[in-house]
C-alpha cells in the first residue's frame, strides 16, 4: 500500500463553544484547562491551545449574538473590512484567525479540533472538508475502532478550504467533533463523555504519529453531503406545517429509500421520500436548522481506500 509522507504535528487548538448553546464543548473546554493546571503540558504530546470561541454567546447561553460563527470562517468573511456595523462573530471570527491562523498560510495552527452537540442522534461523527485531508480520516479510522460508546461516522463536506465557512478550516487539518444527542442548553453526562473520549483519542492518535510509526491505511467508509430537505411549509405563511416522521426521527444515518416516511403533516398526512436515488438522512430534525429552513439533510455513502501514513522524521 502507498506510504505517504506528512509533516508532524507541532500545534494543536480544542475549541468549545463556538455555538453558545452547545454545552459540551463549554464544559469540556474548562476541564482540559483544569487538567492542565493540575498535571502541567507534558501531559499533552505537543502543545495544546484551548479557546471559548464565542465568549459572548456562552455568557447568554444562545447559540450566537448577531450571526453564526460557524459560518464566519470564508477567506471572505475573513478579510472583510471591520465597521461600526460589523456582527460581533465576524468580529470574533478575525480574531481566532489572528490567533489560530491565518487560514490558508504556513503560520495556521496544524490542527484544530472544534466541539459541538446536535439536537439529532448523531452519535460521534467527525466532520471535515476533503476526502483527501489524510490526517482526518486516519482520526476518523483510529477513533472508529477506539470508541465503543457511541458510534462514530465520518461525514465529508468536500468544501474547496477558502469557501469552507467553519471553525476548525482555519487549521492546515482541521476536524470537528460533532456529538448527539444533546439538547441545547444543557450538558448529559454520556454525551459529554463521548466528546471527552472523541478528544482523548484524537490526542493519542497525534502521539502515535509523531512517534514516526507508520499508520497503516485502508478502506473507511463517508458520508458525502449531496442535498437539503426542508419541512413541508405553508405556501402563503412560510410556516411548516408538518413534523419528522416518527419512523424517521432518531434514525441520522438510515437509509432512506423511495416511498419511506419521511414526514407527518398537523393534520396526520404522510409525506414520503419521492426521489429514485436511496440517501442517508443526517441531523434529523436538528433545533438549531429550523432557521435555515433544513429539516435534514441527505448524503451519500461512500468508501474511501486512503493510504499508510508517517511523520517526516526532522
Amino acid at each position: 500500500m502507498e506510504l505517504i509522507t506528512l509533516p508532524a504535528l507541532h500545534r494543536m487548538a480544542v475549541c468549545g463553544g463556538t455555538h453558545g448553546n452547545e454545552m459540551s464543548g463549554v464544559f469540556l473546554v474548562p476541564e482540559l484547562e483544569r487538567q492542565r493546571k493540575e498535571k502541567g503540558d507534558a501531559i499533552w504530546p505537543i502543545p495544546l491551545t484551548t479557546v471559548l470561541s464565542n465568549p459572548q454567546a456562552i455568557k447568554e447561553c444562545k447559540r450566537y449574538v448577531d450571526k453564526d460563527l460557524n459560518r464566519c470562517f470564508t477567506s471572505a468573511i475573513l478579510s472583510s473590512p471591520i465597521t461600526d456595523s460589523t456582527p460581533y462573530e465576524v468580529r470574533r471570527a478575525q480574531e481566532l484567525n489572528t490567533l489560530l491562523g491565518p487560514k490558508q498560510t504556513n503560520d495556521a495552527i496544524d490542527m484544530i479540533c472544534d466541539l459541538h452537540n446536535t439536537t439529532a442522534n448523531m452519535g460521534l461523527s467527525i466532520i471535515c472538508y476533503s476526502h483527501t485531508n489524510w490526517i482526518c480520516l486516519h482520526i476518523f479510522k483510529y477513533l472508529q475502532a477506539k470508541i465503543t460508546t457511541v458510534p462514530v461516522r465520518l461525514v465529508l463536506l468536500n468544501i474547496p478550504i477558502g469557501d469552507a465557512y467553519s471553525l476548525e478550516s482555519v487549521s492546515k487539518y482541521g476536524i470537528s467533533l460533532e456529538v448527539g444527542p444533546q439538547p441545547q442548553g444543557v450538558v448529559r453526562a454520556d454525551i459529554f463523555n463521548a466528546m471527552k473520549e472523541g478528544v482523548n483519542a484524537v490526542l493519542d492518535w497525534v502521539k502515535n504519529f509523531n512517534s514516526g510509526e507508520v499508520i497503516e491505511g485502508g478502506d473507511v467508509e463517508a458520508f458525502m453531503f449531496k442535498k437539503t430537505v426542508d419541512y413541508p411549509r405553508d405556501p402563503e405563511t412560510k410556516t411548516p406545517i408538518a413534523a419528522v416522521h416518527p419512523q424517521l426521527q432518531d434514525r441520522d444515518f438510515c437509509l432512506l429509500k423511495r416511498g419511506d416516511p419521511m414526514f407527518l403533516t398537523f393534520s396526520g398526512e404522510t409525506v414520503r421520500y419521492e426521489e429514485e436515488e436511496p440517501l442517508h438522512p443526517v441531523f434529523i430534525n436538528e433545533a438549531a436548522y429550523y432557521e435555515k429552513g433544513i429539516a435534514f439533510h441527505l448524503a451519500q455513502k461512500q468508501p474511501w481506500t486512503i493510504p499508510s501514513i508517517q511523520a517526516k522524521k526532522v
